[in-house]
């Protein structure tokens, strides 16, 4: 009983699954899950380096994905991947906007050019991205967008403000997919990690020369109630939840994944 209730609500057999920019790091482990969950796993990346770098990892693993270049924020280039991946593989079920970048400048130092960037990749590419899904989902009469959103949907710090603009934006955009279309099956939910140990942020947990922790280490432990960064895999069973029939009337949610950082105000000094 316990193995048929999982397959029957849990399981993603069957269905096909975009990831955007999942060539490594949290999509790439949001992808696996995926994997392990029965979908079949497709991606972009940039690049073409990138896109063959992420598919000789899913093949170490023993996934058989379907990695394609392509620019989110380009609008065209990304209607013919869409109708590419429909050709070739079959209509999608199952998309994650994942792709994003970071550049952490304080405000008065930021130009409008680089502000626009990282809008354009964080905010205008899921939109792009959604609206060229949203036709086959709803022919098809079911469909779930996850998007990779952030603990900055929720609060603000120093040098983010661009981050944190798009990522508040996609927040919004979210809720708003789930509006216009949850009459017609789909459920557009978000998913929001806290801070995650990847390769990019080893520096930042180092031990310093005296053994101590990194100062930011040591801030980001005595924020989280867990006490740990997080690991890419902890997104993993979340996103699997949100894409699966488990989820079927949650929508418009945002799931954080932050080892209770927004529900903890923090230890009193001693």
């Amino acid at each position: 009983m316990t193995q048929q209730f999982l397959q029957d609500n849990f399981s993603l057999e069957g269905k096909i699954a975009l990831i955007t920019g999942a060539s490594y790091g949290i999509g790439f482990s949001i992808s696996t899950s995926f994997a392990k969950a029965g979908a079949t796993i497709v991606f972009n990346d940039i690049r073409q380096d990138l896109v063959d770098k992420g598919l000789v990892a899913y093949k170490e693993l023993g996934i058989d994905a379907h990695g394609y270049v392509c620019d989110v924020t380009d609008e065209d280039g990304v209607q013919a991947m869409i109708k590419q991946i429909s050709d070739e593989i079959g209509v999608i079920d199952i998309l994650v906007n994942n792709a994003g970048i970071i550049k952490r400048q304080p405000m008065l130092e930021m130009s409008a050019k680089d502000f626009r960037q990282v809008i354009d990749i964080d905010l205008n590419g899921p939109f792009i991205v959604s609206k060229a899904v949203l036709p086959g989902m709803i022919e098809k009469g079911h469909g779930k967008i996850i998007n990779v959103c952030s603990m900055m949907s929720e609060l603000g710090r120093e040098t983010v403000s661009a981050y944190a603009a798009a990522k508040g934006g996609l927040k919004m955009l979210t809720k708003n997919i789930a509006s216009e279309y949850g009459s017609a099956n789909i459920q557009c939910n978000g998913i929001g990690p806290g801070y995650i140990a990847t390769p990019q942020t080893v520096p930042l947990r180092e031990k310093q020369a005296d053994g101590s922790r990194h100062p930011f280490d040591q801030f980001i432990i005595s924020k989280t109630p867990a006490a740990r960064w997080g690991e890419a895999e902890d997104l993993g069973a979340p996103a699997v939840f949100l894409a699966s029939d488990a989820s079927n009337f949650i929508n418009g949610h945002i799931l954080y994944v932050d080892g209770g950082i927004l529900a903890y105000i923090g230890k009193q000094p001693e």
